[in-house]
């Protein structure tokens, strides 16, 4: 999968509510990386005092990305592995307040798989939410909703340098093993391998620019032979849900280069 940035040939759908991803010419980086620079990006935008989509200001953009016939098709068909990437900028005085959302992958059985974030618990075992976060000081950190059980608990809390359980929430995994840099094009990939049903060998691994920050190993994506990779939950904003967690004027993001592969 590496399409143009349509609605349509990315298979986009479930739209969060007056969120826009207008395409747009993004402004120049403050300073080139070793990849072409995207010219047409999606753009995010969190006015001030925005937060998650549930609250009276929401901000930043968020939908469900399916991908092409050809790749839905082979995911619904039950692929087992998958590589996500896109390229994402921040603005360049971009203020990070306490912390904010990503996109990642998700999964799950049927629609079941919409239901693994927010906060809840009823259908964990059929689902799965992988998108990744920026902290305070743009430290990153993968947010994982997994199938509750302690195998799942002990391998995610167990991924340096520093992991914690959030109560009701997801999981922070992997917190400040890497940074976030305004103003550039950063390159994130995310691999999903799932488990074999009734076994502990699903796998999350998270690349930054080509570096490896993230793998986590021994997880139980799934209990459910129905239970698939479905996309990229293209998912962000401030937050959590709380006025402490608002943008603290307007900033935008800007996003690009969407691509998956399914591992063979």
């Amino acid at each position: 999968m590496n399409a143009t940035l349509s609605d349509s040939a990315l298979g986009i759908h479930k739209n969060t509510g007056k969120l826009t991803h207008d395409v747009v010419c993004p402004p120049s980086p403050i300073r080139p990386s070793s990849h072409p620079e995207p010219q047409l990006a999606w753009e995010a935008r969190y006015p001030k005092g925005s937060c998650s989509p549930k609250t009276p200001l929401p901000g930043g953009l968020g939908f469900y990305l399916a991908g092409p016939k050809i790749f839905s098709n082979a995911l619904e068909r039950g692929a087992r592995e998958a590589v996500f990437s896109y390229r994402m900028m921040l603005q360049k005085d971009w203020e990070w307040v306490k912390g904010g959302k990503l996109p990642g992958a998700y999964g799950g059985v049927g629609e079941l798989a919409y239901r693994c974030s927010g906060g809840r618990q009823h259908d964990r075992c059929k689902c799965f939410n992988l998108r990744l976060m920026w902290r305070e000081n743009g430290m990153g950190e993968l947010y994982a909703y997994t199938p509750l059980n302690e195998t799942n608990k002990g391998a995610l809390l167990a991924v340096p340098p520093f992991s914690k359980t959030n109560s009701d929430y997801g999981i922070s995994v992997g917190k400040g093993a890497w940074t976030y840099e305004p103003g550039v094009w950063m390159t994130i990939a995310e691999r999903i391998k799932l488990n074999t049903v009734g076994e502990a060998n699903g796998e999350v691994q998270v690349w930054i620019n080509g570096d490896c920050v993230i793998h986590a190993r021994g997880l139980v994506l799934r209990v459910d032979e129905e239970s698939h990779i479905k996309g990229m939950h293209f998912q962000t904003f401030f937050g959590g849900h709380t006025p402490d967690w608002a943008s603290p004027k307007d900033q935008h993001a800007w996003f690009a280069d969407v691509s998956g592969v399914i591992v063979h």
